[in-house]
């Protein structure tokens, strides 16, 4: 099982299953600035449950660039991640833009119309 809604009890079995999930959508992010992977995706369930996914669950969603240095604060920074609601992708070469990225896959990610009822499969 990939997650369980902790309102409803909904599972589901797979990630692909829980991208595609309309019923599902994402909140935002909440950032840990020590350790980037130990951040967390918030998402609300229709059941008005709402889950904590740790952003290393998603990872390998994201193939590209990983910078080393933090551009937060700098001029460089728009501010993102600063912003828990903010989905957007970053443009700043920074530490954080991977995680910002992996997002923006998870928030544009194709949801299955034919599951638009709550609990259906």
């Amino acid at each position: 099982m990939f997650k369980r809604c902790p309102n409803c009890d909904y599972q589901w079995q797979e990630r692909r299953q829980f991208l595609e999930d309309p019923n599902l959508r994402l909140l935002g992010y909440q950032v840990n600035y020590k350790k980037l992977t130990a951040g967390i995706f918030l998402f609300n369930h229709a059941c008005k449950g709402t889950l904590a996914i740790a952003a290393t669950d998603f990872n390998d969603l994201y193939d590209g660039p990983v910078f080393e240095t933090c551009a937060t604060g700098s001029a460089l920074c728009p501010g993102r991640c600063l912003h828990e609601d903010d989905l957007e992708p970053c443009p700043a070469e920074c530490e954080c833009a991977f995680v910002r990225q992996i997002l923006d896959i998870v928030n544009t990610w194709p949801k299955n119309e034919h599951r638009s009822v709550l609990g259906s499969s």
